[in-house]
């Protein structure tokens, strides 16, 4: 492998990971980018997989951890990091050695990147519930990734071909928002984004816009005062750094000027208030990217889809995306 490879996770051993990987390997999809994918996972897993393809995987091993697993006449180069019991796991049903291989996937992984022998990576799904249950202090990906980077705020980029959204406050309640959102947190927001978006997206100006959080942005303070009191702030102080911020603007006009390619980026004040528009037009194909890394980190936007695992039904156009937008980006960089 010439190039720095691009690394990916396989995720939850017993959800829809292991059997994209294999669809998309079949189908030729992954051919483009034969020459940089490594597979970080378990060769077990990944062969059984292959099951709804009515065509059978082998895996033949090398001597230093990796090896190449073969479906037909296509094949990927797997670092193996896990040797579970492949026949005796159930879909949906992750014990906590699932968890601790799914985490070792993205430790691996993150660990080759910082070392810079890894161009970037890309991440299937995991199930939060069995990395507790394996005794992982984290709730995620991305709160080990910012961890292991010694990177302390991050930023959830989900991204499609017409909408970019990136998010202020991310998974708390709906009534915790208003109090979570600060001048500071708005305007780290940006900077990263602002940032990510040249280096990494090759924008010169990247144009970002900045939704509210009431109604009609507030209304003069009939609606909330958070716009006024916080928003505009954070906003100066970025125009002042040299940031195309923009905003705040009514969030329910934003995103059909977004959407027309008026802006680069939207930044939403919490997560439903952005994620809703974007899985309207990008529900199939939209890559979540944590931007404020060190490193590359694409993922697919979707989760471990454990009533589709072993069907052959799942839709690969998310991993698909996810893989073209690290490619991207690590050309950039």
């Amino acid at each position: 492998m010439g190039m720095k490879p691009l690394i990916l996770t396989m995720g939850d051993p017993t959800g829809i990971g292991p059997e994209l990987i294999l669809k998309a390997l079949l189908a030729g999809e992954l051919d483009p980018f034969a020459d940089r994918l490594l597979v970080a996972g378990d060769a077990g897993v990944l062969a059984r997989a292959s099951a709804p393809f009515a065509v059978a995987a082998r895996f033949e091993p090398e001597d230093d951890g990796t090896g190449r697993l073969w479906l037909a006449d296509r094949s990927l180069p797997v670092r193996v990091l896990s040797r579970l019991d492949a026949g005796r796991l159930v879909p949906g049903c992750p014990d906590a050695a699932c968890g601790a291989a799914m985490a070792a996937y993205v430790e691996w992984a993150v660990a080759a990147c910082r070392r810079g022998e890894a161009a970037g990576m890309v991440t299937c799904p995991i199930s939060k519930a069995a990395m507790q249950a394996a005794g992982i202090p984290f709730p995620g990906h991305t709160e080990l990734l910012a961890e292991r980077c010694g990177v302390e705020k991050v930023v959830m980029m989900l991204a499609g071909a017409r909408l970019k959204v990136c998010l202020v406050t991310t998974h708390l309640a709906y009534r915790e928002v208003p109090a979570r959102l600060s001048r500071e947190e708005i305007l780290a927001t940006l900077r990263i984004v602002d940032r990510s978006l040249r280096r990494q997206f090759g924008l010169e100006r990247p144009r970002l816009a900045v939704a509210a959080l009431n109604p009609h942005a507030g209304e003069d303070g009939l609606f909330g005062d958070e716009e006024k009191r916080i928003i505009v702030p954070a906003l100066e102080e970025a125009r002042a750094a040299g940031i195309d911020a923009r905003g705040p603007f009514p969030p329910d006009t934003l995103f059909y000027f977004a959407a027309r390619g008026d802006c680069d980026a939207v930044i939403c004040m919490y997560h439903d208030q952005g994620l809703i528009p974007l899985k309207l037009l990008h529900f199939e194909d939209a890559v979540n990217v944590t931007l404020g890394l060190p490193i590359v980190r694409t993922s697919v936007d979707h989760g471990t889809a454990y009533d589709l695992v072993g069907t052959g039904k799942a839709n690969t156009a998310s991993l698909l995306a996810a893989i073209r937008m690290a490619e991207q980006m690590t050309r950039n960089s």
